[in-house]
């Protein structure tokens, strides 16, 4: 179905729909060959609460953002690309229900569907684009993806030292090795992180031993430049900017907000405007 699409004026026009949506804020989409397969609303964990977020499934990317008029105008763009992607399921707890873990080299967090139905859908339309596209272009799978963070309400006091309490003045950071949320003198080593930044990025003292001990086992030449003392930011009033979560600085409490389901183009399609173009297709 996604072949048969790939040419069809109705797909043009989803794509620039989607591109108008973005407006100057977002990149071009429309590429040969893309197919928007599907569209919808996902609650994302972010780092200081759970927030919806707009998603588009295409062919070969997963672009998501902030909703700042749904349907209408979004923001604050992200474009994954979808041979980076692995997908996890994730068990439901308590409030958190529906959801699974988009892992990649550079990113990962979980996102949270309203209905057991709808993450089924989801994952198995963004796992049959991840498997084409891998079976297309020959390449394996991605083998090391980035941390997921853990939410800054799932931690009162340091998750390292477990002995500093957080406060306005005591700020949280997290480690980009493993994500745990840890102190300002429990994470004031660096280490250059392939696949999120060529900058060395905050890592908690336990992943920066564990990083040189792996350094020293391989005994090969050095790619990471070592690990260095950075000052506290909370003498600054605030996170370092390797800290920030890029998307998580919208403010409107929408993630309880009533959305429409999710809607997957393809063969179970009834619109006019794709019978009209088959039966020309047929002709």
């Amino acid at each position: 179905m996604v072949d048969r699409l790939v040419n069809s004026e109705a797909n043009a026009r989803r794509i620039a729909m989607v591109e108008n949506c973005f407006g100057s804020s977002g990149q071009p989409l429309a590429e040969k060959g893309r197919v928007l397969v599907g569209e919808g609303v996902l609650t994302k964990m972010c780092r200081k609460k759970p927030k919806a977020r707009q998603f588009f499934l295409f062919n070969d990317t997963l672009v998501y953002g902030n909703i700042v008029i749904n349907k209408k105008k979004y923001n604050k763009q992200h474009v994954i690309p979808l041979e980076e992607v692995k997908l996890e399921s994730l068990k439901d707890e308590g409030q958190y229900r529906n959801g699974w873990l988009i892992r990649t080299a550079s990113k990962s967090f979980a996102v949270y569907a309203a209905t057991a139905t709808e993450k089924e859908e989801w994952m198995a339309h963004i796992e049959k684009c991840i498997e084409d596209l891998l079976r297309k272009s020959g390449k394996q799978p991605p083998s090391e993806h980035a941390a997921v963070w853990v939410p800054d309400n799932e931690a009162a006091i340091c998750m390292h030292c477990k002995k500093t309490q957080f406060t306005v003045l005591n700020r949280r950071h997290h480690c980009r090795k493993c994500g745990s949320v840890v102190c300002g003198p429990c994470s004031s080593k660096r280490w250059v992180l392939r696949g999120q930044s060529d900058k060395p990025l905050r890592v908690c003292l336990q992943c920066y031993d564990e990083l040189n001990r792996e350094r020293a086992r391989s005994a090969a030449p050095q790619e990471a430049p070592p690990g260095k003392p950075v000052a506290d930011a909370a003498g600054s009033g605030g996170d370092s900017s390797a800290d920030d979560d890029s998307d998580d600085d919208d403010d409107r409490d929408n993630a309880d907000e009533k959305h429409d389901e999710p809607k997957f183009y393809g063969d179970g399609e009834k619109t006019d405007e794709t019978n009209n173009h088959s039966s020309k297709e047929a002709k």
